[in-house]
């Protein structure tokens, strides 16, 4: 009688296999703790309300130097309210990051015979969804507030797909910030810059507007290029060769640099 086939899987179906399983974890374990994820989407939901009916007037007149228009203030502010958004929620995934690596499940996770990198990939991908529907939350309530962007579908596809770069590239850089963390608490506080360089870059403001030696500093950092690349993109205003650069530059940097960053302090035996 002849010994029965062996079937052999391969190791990139293995790994897959790994990171949608990882996927699965992540989005059970965000709807099961839903509070984190709400209370960093009602920051940008209240701040957009905030300078809207509040400072939108006064804001608009500033910005246009003409009449008070808060209609104008509003296709302003909500490009830099969902980039203000990406950062929000990167701070949950820090913060889910090091819960897993302070309540033991990553130490159980590094004795089963499963893809290292899908624990990491897993965390990426689901945090990558949960912002891509914050992101359609924050819009709609600016939609529902007088928003109206004049982009064709082209520059919808172009601007959906800027938002997920900057994504992808804030959340790698938010995973290797939580590896590093020694608890929950640490991570959300080594995270904040996140959630505060949105606030120093050209999001409320223009940049012509600040202190001529804090220009630099608003014009070239991660945020302010590519809250000008999306406003150009939905709203039909200029975006400028080195807006699309630094935007495109700065993901790219950062991916690689969270991802690596990340794999090596994964990697890492426990106690070094």
């Amino acid at each position: 009688m002849s010994a029965p086939a062996v079937t052999h899987v391969a190791p990139a179906t293995h790994a897959l296999r790994d990171n949608l399983t990882m996927l699965r974890r992540n989005l059970l374990h965000a709807r099961r703790y839903p509070s984190l994820t709400l209370n960093l989407l009602l920051t940008p939901v209240i701040l957009l309300l905030l300078f809207v009916y509040v400072f939108g007037n006064v804001m608009s007149a500033g910005i246009t130097g003409g009449p008070a228009d808060r209609g104008e203030y509003i296709a302003y502010i909500v490009p830099g309210i969902l980039l203000m958004t990406i950062g929000g929620t990167a701070i949950g995934t820090a913060v889910s990051v090091a819960s897993d690596m302070t309540e033991g499940i990553i130490a159980r996770f590094r004795t089963m015979a499963i893809s290292r990198a899908s624990v990491l990939i897993g965390h990426v991908l689901g945090s990558v969804i949960q912002t891509l529907m914050a992101l359609a939350v924050v819009l709609g309530v600016g939609l529902a507030i007088g928003f109206r962007p004049d982009a064709t579908p082209v520059e919808w596809l172009l601007a959906v797909g800027l938002l997920t770069l900057v994504s992808i590239a804030l959340i790698w850089i938010a995973v290797g910030m939580g590896l590093v963390s020694p608890n929950a608490e640490g991570a959300s506080n080594l995270a904040l810059p996140l959630m505060v360089l949105p606030l120093l870059s050209s999001a409320f403001v223009p940049v012509d507007a600040m202190p001529g030696w804090f220009r630099p500093v608003a014009e070239y950092q991660p945020f302010s290029p590519a809250i000008e690349t999306l406003r150009g993109l939905l709203m039909g205003s200029e975006i400028g060769t080195k807006n699309a650069l630094l935007t495109v530059g700065w993901c790219l940097g950062l991916t690689l640099l969270g991802y690596f960053w990340s794999k090596a302090r994964f990697n890492q035996e426990p106690g070094n």
